[in-house]
């Protein structure tokens, strides 16, 4: 099989399975993992090779374009309103979450405390792909303004994401020298202090590197507004958040919190500008979403998704209910929340599908062990809470328009 011919049936193949399960009200992910699997059952072995050479900067992509989607749906002024309540919501509910999967994750399928640790924190993330989408819908409709729920949950589920990834960074690259030759448990356990106590450097850090650039973006495209096509503006944005990530990894910032900094900074600064590029990303996320989620459904292996069966649905469960509570506890405590916009929150807070999708595979090309069952862990969480987010969310989400 050809690379050409792959990118066409994956494309195809997927976009045609989203639109079946969407008919029946079900999240267009699912029938794009479905298909996936399916795909990868029937057609493993004549994958050309170099359709696994592009596929991090496949899913590193489409991570960014959706985070690039989330800050330009972020202002400023709604910012400050609730900014206490979406900075909790973005610290806490994922915390709890992994804090609570860890321990679970060794007890239940015998991980070591680093290899947990990389698996909890992939697992706590909850989904753009479900929840961006959605809250631009609410914010569309009028619904949710009085608090203005949508962009409260839309600023703390992005934040949240980057929190995930940067404990998921931080885990592997000590998966990664725990496995090294002789590397002792103090050696590891000196380093996991020093990765953990540079967490908040970097991501300040990513904050500060992707406010300069959105800077820099918006004072280019305000001076040729007119000279530039709307397409083009998208095509540089893209190139400043790829080369955003790129030295990211070179100087150990939280790149993607500063790729949600730059959409949030054209925001405020071109907002003119913000609202045509927003237009342009969706746009990009049709064929990057199809691409996500078909390549995680090729990866999964059957067999060890079956081994993990009941046991992942248990533990996926668990840190669902770790999640609700904190996302209950951060809402309580702002007296502005009626309870039905607490429940919604926390329904919104329930769905998983990028950050697993983009990596869940990760440690299984790292050669850690357990990779498999990881991935396994991965496609679970998204089959069980994608559509059970999205059901709850479009359910109480009408309920907002009561209050």
């Amino acid at each position: 099989m050809g690379i050409n011919l792959f990118f066409a049936l994956i494309l195809a193949g997927g976009w045609l399975a989203a639109r079946l399960v969407s008919r029946i009200g079900m999240p267009g992910i699912l029938g794009m993992l479905l298909f996936g699997i399916a795909f990868g059952a029937a057609a493993g072995d004549f994958i050309p090779g170099l359709a696994w050479e592009v596929e991090p900067f496949l899913k590193g992509m489409a991570l960014i374009i959706i985070l690039l989607r989330a800050g330009l749906g972020i202002k400023r002024r709604t910012l400050n309103r609730v900014g206490r309540t979406a900075l909790l919501l973005a610290v806490v509910p994922c915390t709890l979450e992994a804090l609570v999967l860890m321990p679970l994750l060794q007890l239940v399928f015998g991980m070591d405390w680093i290899v947990a640790g990389l698996t909890a924190w992939m697992l706590a993330a909850v989904s753009p792909a479900v929840v961006v989408p959605a809250m631009l819908e609410l914010k569309a409709q009028g619904l949710g303004k009085r608090n203005d729920i949508p962009t409260m949950v839309l600023a703390g589920a992005s934040v949240d994401d980057v929190l995930a990834i940067t404990f998921f960074s931080v885990f592997l690259g000590l998966a990664g020298g725990a496995s090294s030759a002789g590397s002792s448990a103090m050696t590891a356990a000196n380093s996991a202090l020093l990765q953990l106590a540079a967490v908040p450097l970097s991501v300040l850090g990513g904050i500060l590197i992707g406010a300069a650039v959105g800077l820099t973006l918006a004072w280019w495209f305000r001076r040729h507004h007119e000279r530039i096509r709307a397409t083009e503006k998208a095509v540089l944005l893209l190139v400043a958040a790829l080369l955003l990530v790129e030295l990211g990894e070179v100087i150990a910032v939280a790149a993607l919190l500063g790729v949600m900094t730059v959409g949030f900074v054209l925001l405020e600064k071109a907002e003119p500008v913000a609202h045509e590029l927003a237009a342009k990303l969706a746009k990009l996320w049709v064929p990057a979403e199809l691409i996500l989620f078909v390549y995680i459904g090729i990866q999964l292996n059957p067999g060890a998704a079956l081994q993990t069966g009941i046991a992942g649905i248990g533990v996926v469960a668990a840190g669902l209910a770790a999640r609700s509570a904190g996302v209950i506890l951060v809402t309580s405590m702002d007296r502005r929340l009626v309870w039905r916009e607490r429940w919604f929150c926390a329904a919104a807070y329930l769905p998983k599908a990028t950050v697993q999708a983009a990596l869940g595979a990760v440690p299984l090309a790292a050669g850690i062990a357990g990779g498999e069952t990881i991935l396994s862990l991965a496609v679970i969480a998204i089959l069980v809470t994608a559509p059970l987010g999205l059901v709850l969310i479009r359910w109480l989400g009408p309920e907002l328009a009561k209050i």
